[in-house]
Formats: C-alpha cells, sequence, structure tokens
C-alpha cells in the first residue's frame, strides 16, 4: 500500500510540474503589453534601497476600519510602513491573516469573505479595502461579492483592466499557483466596478504592471489616481502612503 502511494505521489508531482513547465512556456498574445525592460530593471535596483523615509501623518478625520492586502508573493510585513502610518492617523488597521500571497484559490478567498465579514460586524462598520496589485484583486471581487461590509476599495498598481498578461509577472505566477493568469479558480469578472468607492493608484514608472492596466477605464472604477513609484514601492513609498490617507479621508 505504502508503495502504491508513494507512486501516485510522484506521478502527481510529475504531473503538477509538467503543467507549470507548459504554462511556463505559453507565449504572450499578440496585442498584449508589458512595462519596458528599463523599467523592470529599475524595480530590482529598488530593492537595494533602504527603509523609506517616515511619511508626516495627521489624525484622521474620519477612522476606518482597514484591511490591506499584500501583492504577489509579498508578505503583509512588507506594507509594515503603511500600516503604522494609517494607524498613527487613527484608523482600525487589520492584515489580511493569509500571511503570503501566493494567489486565489476557493478555500483562502472564502477565509477572507468571513474575515472581511467578521471586521464589519465586530466594529460595526463596513471595512475599507487597499490592495496592493494582486491583493487589489482579491479587494475588488469581496466588494464585489458582499458591497454591504465594503466601505470603498483602495487598489495599488492592480492589473484589473485588459488583458491579465499585459505586464511582466504573469509567468511567474502560473508557474507558481500552477494555472492560468486567465483562468483562476474562482468565476469572478475584474473589470467590472464593485458597487462601492473604487479608487486606483497606478504610476507611469511601474516596471511589472502596464499603467493601462493598473489606471483602468472610467466605468471600471471611480477615480484614477498617478503616483510616480516602482511597482514594489506601492507597498510603502512615502508618496503613496500620503494618498492612501488622502483617499480614506476623501467622502464618497
Amino acid at each position: 500500500m505504502s508503495d502504491g502511494r508513494a507512486e501516485n505521489g510522484l506521478a502527481g508531482l510529475r504531473e503538477a510540474l509538467a503543467r507549470r513547465a507548459a504554462l511556463a512556456r505559453q507565449p504572450r498574445p499578440e496585442g498584449a503589453r508589458a512595462p519596458s525592460l528599463r523599467l523592470f530593471l529599475a524595480e530590482l535596483a529598488s530593492l537595494r534601497r533602504g527603509r523609506p523615509k517616515p511619511v508626516a501623518v495627521e489624525k484622521s478625520a474620519h477612522p476606518q476600519v482597514v484591511m490591506l492586502l499584500p501583492g504577489f508573493g509579498a508578505h503583509p510585513n512588507r506594507m509594515r510602513p503603511m500600516a503604522d502610518a494609517l494607524a498613527e492617523a487613527g484608523h482600525s488597521v487589520h492584515e489580511w491573516g493569509l500571511g503570503f500571497n501566493f494567489g486565489p484559490n476557493q478555500h483562502n478567498f472564502a477565509y477572507l469573505m468571513r474575515r472581511v465579514g467578521a471586521l464589519a460586524r465586530q466594529h460595526r462598520n463596513p471595512v475599507a479595502l487597499v490592495g496592493w496589485s494582486l491583493g487589489g484583486l482579491f479587494a475588488r471581487e469581496i466588494a464585489q461579492r458582499q458591497p454591504e461590509n465594503v466601505a470603498k476599495v483602495i487598489t495599488m498598481g492592480t492589473p484589473f483592466s485588459g488583458d491579465p498578461r499585459n505586464n511582466n509577472a504573469w509567468r511567474a505566477y502560473q508557474v507558481i499557483t500552477g494555472h492560468a493568469v486567465d483562468k483562476p479558480p474562482i468565476e469572478v469578472d475584474f473589470a467590472i466596478k464593485p458597487p462601492v468607492p473604487t479608487i486606483a493608484l497606478w504610476s507611469p514608472r511601474d516596471g511589472v504592471i502596464h499603467p493601462r492596466s493598473a489606471c483602468g477605464w472610467a466605468d471600471e472604477r471611480d477615480r484614477a489616481v498617478s503616483v510616480r513609484c516602482t511597482h514594489l514601492g506601492f507597498a510603502s513609498d512615502p508618496r503613496v502612503v500620503a494618498e492612501v490617507l488622502r483617499q480614506l479621508d476623501l467622502p464618497d
């Protein structure tokens, strides 16, 4: 019996590796666009920089319950500077509770739905969702499904518009998750604007996500705001943190 289980396990591993190899070899579709190599190399260079400068924070006139959702392959600790600034401003800040973000599946998405609902009930107020890159896709879909529990959505460098291969990360995403970037294991349409205030922060200096995908079109979000930072900088750049604080305080 043990030999049979081992053989089945090896067969399953070989199948998974073959599937991921095939996903890695997929060609970029004609017409799909990505940031230039120069911008992508600038992202790598940004990793060598030290901790970002702290943000001068004023108390919020409208403190909110806020959940931060990290980008693909990132841990919530990457968003610690933003979390600290939002907390200093008086917001009640919460992590998403799933550790590293390795893509959606039925289990982790259901967990997030329950967590947002629980936070809204606990605080007796809807939750503002602030999602970096892939985390913003989670945020948009949660708001689609339970708008009564979401105050607003702020995405940062999130590829919600156009071809999901309009970026420099889709092959890595497919290899790690084991599914095609346009065929996630949950039923979604990320381009549909959630029925809550939806703000898209995007950057012309983004070396991972094409700016048009992160900016979107008028019917896909309520506001689009340009912030000059790298894609990796969305997690902690003082300019981004200041803009998130501003957007949280804006009445909608």
